[in-house]
C-alpha cells in the first residue's frame, strides 16, 4: 500500500482534528475526519482506514475527567473493532486528549481484576501547562518514533500527570519497552518541574501498548510541522521541516511496500 488512509476521529470539544490531519497530508497520507457517532453506528467504517488518530482537544468538555467520556464511549461501543484494528497491524495515535482517552479506554494497557493500572490526572502545577518541551525517545518497537531520538514540541494540557497504582507497574512499562517518550530539560537531563511539565512518574510524556502499534503521547507533535511554528525560528534559523513531522512521517512509512 502507497498511500495509508487516516482516520481523524473527532467528538464534540475536539478542536486539534484540522491540525491532525494537516500534519499526516504533509506526510503523504489520505485523511478522513469522522464524528464517533458516526463510527459507532457503524464500527465496520474502520475497516478502511490504516491509521486512526483520536486528536487533542476537550472532549465532551472533559466532562469527569479529561478523555474519560470519549474513552468509555471507545470501551463499550467500539472496543471489538478496535481490538481487530490493532490485530490487523494497523496503527493508533492518541495525541494529549486522545491519549487521555485511549489510555482510559485500556487500549495502552489492559485493566486488571482491580480496574485501570494507569491513568493521567491533574498536572502537579494545579494550572494548565502551556509550553514548548523537551522529550527524550526511545523508539523501541514504535513505528511511530523510528529514528528519532529528541524532540522538542509543546504541551498544551492541565492533565497530563502520568500516574501508575503501583510503583511496580511503572517499572514493568520501562522494562518492557513500552516508555518511549520522557520528558527532559534543554540538556537532556530529566528533572523536576518545569522540565517535567505535569509531575509524570518517570518523567513519562507517552507510552505505546506492548505491539508498539497503538502510540499515546500527551505533547503535540502536530503543532511542530511547519518550521516557522517554532517560536525561535528566526533566531535559530528556519529549518527544513518541523521536529513533529516525522512522526506522522514514520506512520505513512509504516504502510509502504518495499
Amino acid at each position: 500500500m502507497a498511500t495509508p488512509h487516516v482516520l481523524i476521529l473527532r467528538a464534540p470539544g475536539t478542536n486539534c482534528d484540522e491540525e491532525a490531519a494537516f500534519a499526516f497530508e504533509r506526510a503523504g497520507a489520505r485523511v478522513t475526519r469522522l464524528h464517533v457517532n458516526i463510527v459507532r453506528e457503524n464500527p465496520r467504517t474502520l475497516r478502511d482506514f490504516q491509521i486512526l488518530t483520536l486528536p487533542g482537544g476537550f472532549s465532551y468538555g472533559d466532562d469527569v475527567a479529561a478523555g474519560k467520556v470519549l474513552a468509555l464511549q471507545l470501551q463499550y461501543f467500539l472496543s471489538d473493532a478496535l481490538r481487530q484494528f490493532r490485530d490487523d497491524e494497523k496503527l493508533i495515535l492518541g495525541i494529549c486528549n486522545g491519549f487521555q482517552a485511549i489510555l482510559k479506554a485500556g487500549l495502552l494497557i489492559p485493566p486488571d481484576e482491580d480496574g485501570p493500572l494507569a491513568t493521567l490526572g491533574g498536572n502537579d502545577s494545579a494550572k494548565f501547562e502551556d509550553r514548548w518541551v523537551h522529550l527524550e525517545v526511545t523508539p523501541g518497537k514504535c513505528p511511530f518514533l523510528k529514528g528519532l531520538d529528541r524532540l522538542h514540541i509543546p504541551v498544551a494540557h492541565g492533565e497530563g500527570n502520568f500516574i501508575c497504582r503501583k510503583e511496580w507497574i511503572v517499572r514493568g512499562l520501562a522494562q518492557a519497552g513500552q516508555v518511549v517518550l520522557r520528558y527532559v530539560d534543554a540538556a537532556g537531563r530529566r528533572g523536576t518541574y518545569p522540565a517535567n511539565p505535569n509531575g509524570s512518574q518517570d518523567d513519562i510524556a507517552g507510552i505505546c501498548d506492548a505491539t508498539g502499534r497503538a502510540f499515546g503521547l500527551m505533547p503535540h507533535p502536530e503543532r511542530h510541522v511547519l518550521p516557522t511554528q517554532h517560536p525561535q525560528w528566526t533566531r535559530l534559523g528556519l529549518k527544513p521541516e518541523g521536529e513533529g513531522l516525522q512522526v506522522f512521517r514514520n506512520a505513512v512509512d509504516f504502510f509502504k511496500v518495499d
